[in-house]
Parts: structure tokens; C-alpha cells; sequence
């Protein structure tokens, strides 16, 4: 794995493109979630990313939770007018700046195929494509952390191939180990738990992603890049 701490990237590497609308919707009483209308894609996310730093300097806030195309935020206090909370977020994302951030690289080493595999079968029938490319087209791909959600330490991964896009199952394998390399829509990402899981999994890492006695458990972070390297392919 190569690691680096955080950066903001320079704002010339930033090609904006139109901003959504957004909207923001009341999560219990100190909790505001704002929505944008944007597509899942880098550009998108740059501006959950910028307006995710302004709403933390705000002094009666206590946590920003950046998420694909949402944001949330959570007040200290119940405000005695919470439209003015949503008025001042509405008016933040119509004036947020666009924003990089170039974190960290982590390399994932994956046991592609082999017993973990278990919907590489019906990835290549709904592809048309053999198993041998669909791990050859995961593995070339960079992929970027968008957000942390679903369990702890999971990231959501934008930069799937879109021949190898597959929907989440209707009807979610009972157990899931711990570690399995998923696909699900659009997505890919590597389990945090055994469990229940609707994704598609079509190998195995057995690198820690999440370490709750670390100071810093979540190994990913947003602005992460990621790549999955082929360090067994058993077909």
C-alpha cells in the first residue's frame, strides 16, 4: 500500500461543469440533509467536497458528513428556526467553488476468482464478457473515494467500467465474508462486514480497510484514490 496524507489539489486541475440543484430535508430535530440533483460523477462530488469544508467552520455545527451528492449536517443545538439553517445551506451550495482533494493512493491486493468469486458467473452472462476481462477491465481501472458510508470504513468508488456495471441483487446473499471485492450498480468496494450483502462479489482482499483501535480506523478516506491489484487470479 502507498500512502500520503491529504492535500487540496491546485484549482487549475479543476473543469467544472453545470451544479445541480439541491435540496434539504430535516433528519430528526438538529440533523439537515442537503441533496443535489447531480449525477454520480467527479464534478459532483467536488462540490459536496468544497461545501462540505465551509458547513464545518460554522460554530453551531458539530459534525459534516459528506456523502455521493448529499451532505449532512449536524447541529450542536435544536435551532429555534430551522429554516434559517436551511436557508444558510441552500445559499452555501449555490456559491460553492468546485474542489479537488488529492489524497492518498491505496493499493488493494485481490485474489480475483477462486471461492469468493461467487457472482463472477453471472457477471460475465450479463456482460457477455469472459471472466478473464471482467478482472482484467476491475483491475485497470483508478478508482476514486467519493465518500465513507454503509458500514465502517467502506467507501464508495467512483471509476467502474461501465461494461462490467451490474445491479445489486433483488434477493442479497445471506453471508457475505468479510473482505469479499464487490460490484454493485455503478459502484465497486470491498465488504467491511459478514453479513447480508445485495452486492456482486468477484474476489477477495484480505487487506484491513477498518481498524477501531487505530487513530485513524478507516483506512480510505473521501479523495483517496484506489487501485485493485491482481495479486492471485484463480479462473
Amino acid at each position: 500500500m502507498i500512502a500520503t496524507l491529504n492535500i487540496l489539489a491546485p484549482q487549475r486541475e479543476i473543469v467544472p461543469a453545470a451544479k445541480g440543484r439541491a435540496r434539504v430535508s430535516f433528519i430528526g430535530a438538529r440533523s439537515f440533509l442537503l441533496e443535489t440533483s447531480g449525477d454520480f460523477d467527479l464534478p459532483s462530488q467536488r462540490w459536496i467536497w468544497a461545501l462540505s469544508l465551509t458547513v464545518k467552520g460554522w460554530a453551531d455545527i458539530a459534525e459534516v458528513i459528506p456523502g455521493m451528492t448529499n451532505l449532512l449536517a449536524i447541529c450542536k443545538e435544536t435551532p429555534e428556526d430551522p429554516e434559517i439553517v436551511v436557508s444558510r445551506l441552500l445559499e452555501a451550495w449555490d456559491n460553492a467553488q468546485s474542489l479537488d482533494l488529492a489524497g492518498k493512493t491505496i493499493e488493494i491486493p485481490v485474489h480475483y476468482g477462486g471461492p469468493y468469486a461467487t457472482d463472477l458467473p453471472a457477471l460475465c452472462e450479463l456482460s457477455g464478457l469472459s471472466d478473464r476481462d471482467v478482472v482484467r477491465i476491475h483491475y485497470e481501472a483508478t478508482y476514486r473515494v467519493f465518500a465513507l458510508g454503509s458500514a465502517p470504513g467502506f467507501g464508495y468508488l467512483h471509476g467502474l467500467d461501465p461494461r462490467i456495471h451490474m445491479p445489486r441483487k433483488t434477493v442479497p446473499s445471506l453471508r457475505m465474508e468479510k473482505g469479499c471485492v464487490t460490484i454493485g450498480g455503478m459502484q465497486t468496494g470491498v465488504a467491511m462486514l459478514t453479513g447480508p450483502n445485495g452486492w456482486n462479489s468477484i474476489g477477495y482482499a484480505e487487506l484491513q480497510m477498518f481498524d477501531p483501535a487505530s487513530s485513524i480506523p478507516a483506512l480510505m478516506a473521501p479523495g483517496d484514490t484506489v487501485r485493485f491489484v491482481p495479486a492471485r487470479i484463480e479462473l
